[in-house]
């Protein structure tokens, strides 16, 4: 298999996480869009869904699936996204498709978070991955200050806005012992939106597809 069928594959198994009259939260990035092109099979079986971008909420349309609002859903049964990077702790990093805050939004509001991604994205340690942090524009000298004294090297990522109207550092040089303190710090520091590290609300379960099949991982 390659890593876009092992991803496939990945997509396919979280149909099994999906019930009658749910509506389902949907990430963003390679990875989620084969899983809306699996749930498009089985769109008469939920409500609709909620996107966590701008670019999922307009393949879900062109797909024929409802897009709703999360202010008027509520909590969701199940959220189904990718990752960057994934450990067996179910901790990530997420936010390489820029997503990151929206992600994050939508894996709060969800009693299951589903995160479906290929062999190669499991590590032992988070941080290989440049971390994305969103950032409030006014804000990116002084975070990429704070950034550099946690040890690591902020990049801008170049001619690229977040949905929000914001801007994403990526930091490098990282190895992330403890994500979700690390999570922590990061949040609190004045101008971060939000953290590409998810150790606080890990996923619930993790669908790794492999060369022989999907594993999973809870």
């Amino acid at each position: 298999m390659t890593n876009d069928e092992m991803k496939k594959a990945a997509a396919e198994a979280a149909l099994d996480y999906i019930d009658n009259g749910d509506v389902v939260g949907v990430g963003t990035g390679s990875t989620a869009n084969h899983f809306i092109n699996a749930l498009v099979r089985i769109k008469g079986k939920i409500d609709g869904a909620v996107a966590s971008s701008e670019d999922s909420a307009e393949r879900l349309r062109s797909s024929g699936i409802t897009v709703l609002n999360l202010n008027d859903t509520g909590d969701l049964p199940v959220y189904v996204d990718g990752a960057d990077e994934a450990t067996r702790h179910l901790h990530l990093i997420k936010g390489g498709g820029g997503a990151l805050t929206r992600e994050k939004i939508v894996a709060a509001a969800s009693n299951k978070f589903i995160c479906i991604a290929d062999r190669s994205k499991l590590v032992d340690v988070l941080g290989q991955f440049p971390l994305p942090v969103e950032v409030i524009p006014m804000a990116q000298s002084l975070v990429a200050r704070r950034l550099a004294g946690l040890g690591g090297q902020p990049i801008l990522r170049r001619d690229f806005t977040t949905d929000n109207g914001n801007i994403i550092l990526d930091i490098k040089g990282l190895s992330i012992l403890e994500p979700a303190v690390l999570e922590g710090e990061i949040n609190q520091i004045p101008g971060v939106v939000t953290v590409g590290i998810f150790a606080q609300r890990p996923a619930t379960v993790l669908l790794l597809g492999t060369k022989t099949g999907v594993d999973l991982i809870r």
